[in-house]
């Protein structure tokens, strides 16, 4: 303390010998040119930021040594390295590929339903029937026809690799058994598509037509017929993340209705990009194992863009900005007293920003201390005291 009040009384002498100083050299240098003058100016000018100096000097060893002084209270935040990940959130809609309403292929009239709403069916089995108009009949006396087509071309053809009879013949019953078979092969055709079968396993969702109603193909929908487990999440992402947003980028769905959040990837990216509003179609499957996702809900899609396993990241609200724009946050040097540190500015280059923190990628290292909690009062090179628990 007895050195600091004697560098003090050394400045105040030093500060009135300079006035005196002062007051003669006005004397002396009265007449004196005005490049003479210039010249005094830019020495008295250098001795006043000498002294400036000086004095900054003293208040920071004051600041130092002075235990009776208050500090400014502060607490700290402790630079570790971590996992780092940058997500986008978007808004999607729950589809399935496996949802269909199932028209007739045969105009008549509906004969039989044999499912339920609700029922699960397995694919091939038969849902409906309509009435085939006397195509059964029709096969039935074609099918005649066939097998004796069938047998007068085939005793012709063994007598025709003996060599008995005339080619005419033999290629009239060949002629007559393909053309017969064609007919057949045509009215079972027909006669399929009397009946609606499921093209794939699934949940009866709706009745859509009552049995007597006549239908039409394309005209009538008889049932629809759902699968929930192939379902899938569509969004639109915008094309400023084209690059970062591939097929497996790691994905959350959030499904605010059902209270549901499912880890899924990235199935599918577009590769056309919507002129209206940007944006680029991704997919991602999801897992309905319980069968409470339906299609159409809306659901959100957090994909994550950019992972860093070993990064150091900041809170946002440490860091500050001086009049260039450049970042910086206050590290904390310690000193020789408990609790007590010198703040220091550090200017950091800042990475990938996501939610309340940054990635640093220059400027800091792991275990180093940063003010938080009046981080924005305090400057650099100030002495400070941090808050303890």
């Amino acid at each position: 303390m007895k050195h600091i009040l004697f560098l003090v009384t050394i400045i105040i002498l030093l500060s009135e010998c300079s006035q005196k100083k002062a007051t003669t050299e006005q004397n002396q240098f009265g007449d004196s040119d005005i490049d003479s003058l210039k010249i005094q100016r830019n020495v008295v000018v250098n001795q006043i930021n000498e002294l400036n100096e000086q004095l900054i000097e003293i208040n920071r060893l004051i600041e130092i040594k002075d235990k009776n002084q208050r500090l400014p209270l502060i607490s700290a935040f402790s630079v570790e390295t971590s996992e780092f990940t940058h997500t986008i959130e978007v808004q999607g809609d729950i589809k399935t590929r496996q949802s269909l309403e199932l028209y007739p292929e045969f105009a008549g009239k509906l004969l039989s339903i044999r499912v339920r709403e609700g029922q699960r069916v397995v694919k091939g089995d038969i849902l409906a029937t309509i009435d085939d108009g006397g195509l059964r009949p029709q096969l039935n006396s074609a099918t005649l026809q066939l097998d004796l087509a069938s047998t007068t071309y085939e005793r012709t053809q063994r007598l025709w690799n003996q060599k008995i009879g005339s080619e005419l013949n033999y290629l009239q019953a060949k002629t007559q058994y393909e053309s017969q078979k064609q007919i057949v092969d045509q009215l079972e055709n027909q006669l399929s598509k009397t009946k609606i079968i499921a093209p794939f396993s699934g949940i009866i969702d709706e009745l859509i037509t009552n049995e007597g109603a006549y239908v039409a193909p394309g005209m009538n929908p008889i049932l629809r017929l759902i699968n929930l487990n192939s379902m899938y999440v569509e969004a639109a992402i915008p094309e400023t993340y084209l690059p970062s947003v591939k097929p497996g980028s790691p994905a959350v769905v959030q499904i605010d209705v059902i209270e549901s959040q499912i880890n899924t990837t990235l199935r599918q990216t577009g590769d056309f990009i919507n002129p209206n509003n940007r944006t680029f179609r991704v997919e991602a499957p999801v897992e309905n194992s319980s069968g409470f996702i339906k299609p159409n809900l809306t659901a959100k899609l957090i994909v994550t863009d950019y992972q860093n396993p070993q990064a150091l990241s900041v809170p946002l609200r440490l860091i500050q900005e001086d009049a260039q724009g450049q970042a910086y946050v206050h590290r904390l040097v310690s000193t020789e007293e408990q609790n007590i540190f010198i703040t220091q500015r550090v200017f950091i280059e800042l990475g990938i920003r996501s939610g309340h923190f940054s990635e640093v990628i220059n400027g800091l290292s792991s275990g180093d201390l940063l003010v938080d909690e009046g981080s924005a009062l305090v400057e650099d090179q100030q002495k400070v005291q941090l808050l303890t628990s």
